[in-house]
């Protein structure tokens, strides 16, 4: 018997999906010859499988299985103890282990014996694991121990709006440098505003109306909870944090501040930090934390929170435009490098500095005076290339609006 995927789909939605290339793809297929492990983390239902699907369905061998081990009947050919038990298990199911083969494991963090199972075969045998998971809080640990040094670990968030737009199947591209006439503006502001309100999860890109949208971002954060939080987090009380999460969605941009979330929550400080650090490692959230040029103060300082889709803050939280776009800009300066916020004692800041070497303001209408302001912190912090980011248009040189970011 051999088990497979079916890359054929009755349905048109699942069609486009499949035919869309996110860049992670691109990266991912130079590394195909390989001997280490792929292995593709991220949020729920931002797609992980569907980049999986693609590459399986690329390898022209036949020696190649793939599982999902979300699934219970598939997870207990991985629970033998002995190695050997699991791979000739697998034989069974029609894998040849004397020749290069291929395995597919999808959301590997229901199966806690599989890296080290996947080092043994590496280790063993001429095969070739893909892996993907929902967890950092829990694969980083395991694999640390027993895969350093034979795996690849990638990073896969919603779509930017350059994915945004090819899932839409609309030509062309904004420009991202000089100036842009309001006429181009109005063109691809409509487009990014929609990207803005609504996010980057797939499911959500291609609903046509507002209900099917705001039906498909709820069932997401519902998965989200049952899943990871009910399922994996095993924590006592999830009342708690279902309500801390609630309660970052409105806070999105702002300092996190353990003790009043733990007075508000009714709970202990370390509680609160154990969740937060929990929805971190699982996606839902990310910190920053202010920019200095010792480590350690970094560490010890008060970081800001943003959330995993600027779609979920939009639905979930009263919050206003400003920060849901800042929320979406943030989203599209992670993918270019670390990323922190600047604030002096007077409260003057900076919203993102990337990489130690770049500022970006971020405005829903950007002045002459936010320009000159950014441009003087820049200076005295040896920051380079100064950035504002505009929501509206105006005529102002050296500003970018949010879809040529």
């Amino acid at each position: 018997m051999r088990i497979a995927i079916d890359t054929k789909y009755d349905l048109v939605y699942d069609k486009i999906i499949f035919m869309v290339k996110r860049k992670l793809y691109y990266k991912i297929r130079k590394l195909m010859k390989s001997r280490e492990a792929i292995v593709i983390t991220g949020m729920r239902q931002v797609g992980k499988t569907t980049i999986l699907k693609q590459l399986y369905k690329d390898i022209a061998s036949t020696n190649k299985l793939f599982f999902d081990l979300e699934n219970p009947l598939y997870r207990r050919y991985f629970e033998f103890e002995d190695y050997e038990k699991i791979i000739q298990t697998l034989v069974e199911l029609g894998l040849d282990k004397n020749k290069p083969a291929y395995l597919f494991l999808d959301e590997i963090q229901f199966a806690k014996s599989i890296p080290s199972f996947v080092k043994y075969a590496i280790d063993h045998y001429q095969w070739k694991f893909f892996l993907t998971g929902s967890s950092s809080f829990y694969l980083k640990n395991l694999f640390n121990e027993s895969l350093a040094g034979r795996k690849y670990i990638f990073e896969l968030f919603p779509f930017d709006f350059e994915e945004f737009l090819e899932l839409k199947n609309i030509k062309g591209r904004p420009e991202k440098k000089g100036e842009i006439s309001k006429a181009s503006y109005l063109i691809w502001q409509k487009l990014y505003d929609e990207f803005v309100n609504w996010g980057g999860f797939p499911g959500v890109i291609l609903k046509s109306t507002i209900v099917e949208k705001k039906r498909t971002l709820e069932d997401i954060f519902a998965s989200y909870f049952n899943k990871e939080v009910i399922e994996l987090g095993d924590f006592r009380n999830n009342r708690v944090i279902r309500d801390l999460m609630l309660l970052l969605l409105g806070r999105t941009g702002s300092k996190v501040d353990f003790q009043k979330f733990a007075a508000e929550l009714g709970a202990s400080r370390a509680s609160i930090k154990e969740y937060i650090h929990f929805l971190e490692g699982t996606y839902f959230i990310s910190l920053i934390y202010p920019f200095t040029k010792n480590r350690d103060v970094e560490i010890r300082s008060t970081p800001k929170v943003y959330l995993c889709d600027s779609g979920l803050v939009s639905l979930l939280s009263k919050i206003d435009d400003g920060h849901v776009f800042e929320n979406t800009i943030f989203h599209q300066l992670r993918t270019r490098g670390k990323i922190n916020y600047y604030q002096k004692k007077s409260g003057v800041e900076i919203d993102f500095v990337l990489n130690k070497s770049q500022s970006f303001e971020v405005k829903m209408n950007a002045s002459a005076r936010d320009i000159k302001r950014l441009t003087f912190l820049s200076r005295e912090l040896a920051l380079k290339n100064p950035q504002i980011i505009s929501h509206n248009y105006n005529n102002l040189k050296n500003i970018k609006f949010g879809f040529q970011v």
